[in-house]
């Protein structure tokens, strides 16, 4: 399985676009090669190099196990949101404090199941419903610093 974005390569710095210093939007993402037993897909994307641990910008699990893009600036409907590190359900862009290149992480996951979760749960709390779920997994990584 692969995460792509037509913004970005892998490795690549993240338009100014997709941050919160351009149009604060979500970035287009594509999902390729995901496995036919799929029942469902989960996107954490989160920073590693915050500064006081690692920030989740989104969580979003249940996306149909069709789904192969999320479009630019486009929150996907048939899916369920988790908290974010501001305690939020929604996206929130790159934006990191001066002087050091953060890494923004996407990681997406097909699983075999769909997760008994609502809107509103923590990132744990998510990624222990996957655990023994996980058919494989995939990241992306942009960069970006101010």
């Amino acid at each position: 399985m692969i995460i792509r974005s037509p913004a970005f390569k892998n490795q690549a710095f993240i338009p100014v676009k997709y941050t919160a210093d351009g149009e604060n939007i979500i970035p287009p993402l594509t999902f390729e090669n995901v496995p036919a037993g799929a029942k469902s897909l989960a996107l954490i994307m989160e920073d590693p190099d915050a500064p006081r641990g690692t920030f989740d910008h989104w969580i979003v699990f249940n996306l149909p196990k069709e789904s192969r893009q999320i479009r630019e600036g486009e929150v996907p409907i048939k899916a369920n949101f988790g908290k974010n590190s501001l305690g939020e359900t929604s996206y929130v862009s790159p934006s990191p404090p001066p002087g050091k290149i953060h890494r923004y992480i996407f990681n997406l996951y097909a699983l075999d199941t769909l997760l008994p979760l609502n809107n509103g749960v923590t990132k744990a709390q998510v990624e222990t419903a996957m655990q023994g779920h996980i058919l494989v997994q995939c990241s992306l990584t942009g960069l970006y610093k101010r």
